[in-house]
Parts: C-alpha cells; structure tokens; sequence
C-alpha cells in the first residue's frame, strides 16, 4: 500500500470548511477523514484558525471547526524554531514565513492555502520549496486525475 500524501493545510482552509460543508476545503477535510489523505498543520495555524472562527463566523462555525479536528488523524507538528521562520522571510512576509517554515518542517507533499495574494506569487511558488503549493479546488482536480 503506498503511503498517502501529506497535505499542510493553512488556517484559511480551515476556516473555509468551518463556514461551509460544501466546498473545497471542506471536501480536501473528508479525504483525510477517508485515510486518502493525511491533514497536517502547525498549533500555530490551529489557533490562528480558531481565532478568526470565533470573530468572524461565529459559534456554529466554531462547534464545525472543534468537531473537523476531533474527527479526523491531524499529524499536529512541532513549532518552527525562530531561525526556521526567519529563514523564510525571504520567500514570503514575515507574517506568514510560520506557514512555510511548517510546511517545510512537516514533510508535506502539498501546502494547501486559499491565500493567493500572498503564497501563489511568483517569488514563493519558484522558491524551490519542498512541496507544491495549491488551493484546496486544484488539489481535488489534482487528485482526482490521479485515481484514474
């Protein structure tokens, strides 16, 4: 049985499968749940995420949230040192070099993100980074072109 890939996942898919069970976000969390995939993210990202939850979505979203994490294997790493985060400050804004110094520490196959503005510049996607950075809608295509 060949292993299944890690995906990083950055606290806005998290907030987006906790606002709807219907998109991409949502459906990249059932693949995990289904052992098809395996969901990784920082506590740092968990928190940032349940911290937006709870000021912008409110209380349902919130319960939605707590009950995605219990229900599914998250490989939670360890927090990037200072000098791993820093180290991708020349990559991307120091306010998101948490994100990638994660990714990179996680092993992950793939960093799924819905922020385009700031990780699907041309700067951080021909960094030589060690995973491919997608939205959760082109990691779907991705893969279901790969089960056929």
């Amino acid at each position: 049985m060949k292993p299944v890939p890690r995906l990083f996942l950055d606290a806005s898919v998290w907030i987006a499968a906790a606002g709807s069970t219907t998109g991409g976000s949502a459906a990249t969390l059932e693949l995990c749940r289904r052992n098809k995939t395996r969901a990784v993210a920082s506590r740092f990202v968990l928190l940032e995420a349940e911290r937006n939850i709870r000021k912008k979505l409110g209380r349902e979203a919130l319960l939605r949230f707590y009950r995605e994490i219990a229900s599914l294997e998250i490989k939670v790493i360890e927090t990037p040192t200072s000098r791993e985060i820093a180290a991708q400050n020349r990559t991307i804004d120091s306010k998101d070099a948490h994100v990638l110094a994660a990714a990179v520490k996680s092993h992950a196959e793939f960093l799924l993100t819905l922020d385009r503005k700031d990780f699907m510049t041309s700067k951080v996607l021909h960094a030589g980074l060690p995973f491919q950075i997608m939205t959760p809608g082109d990691f779907l295509r991705f893969w279901l072109e790969k089960q056929t």
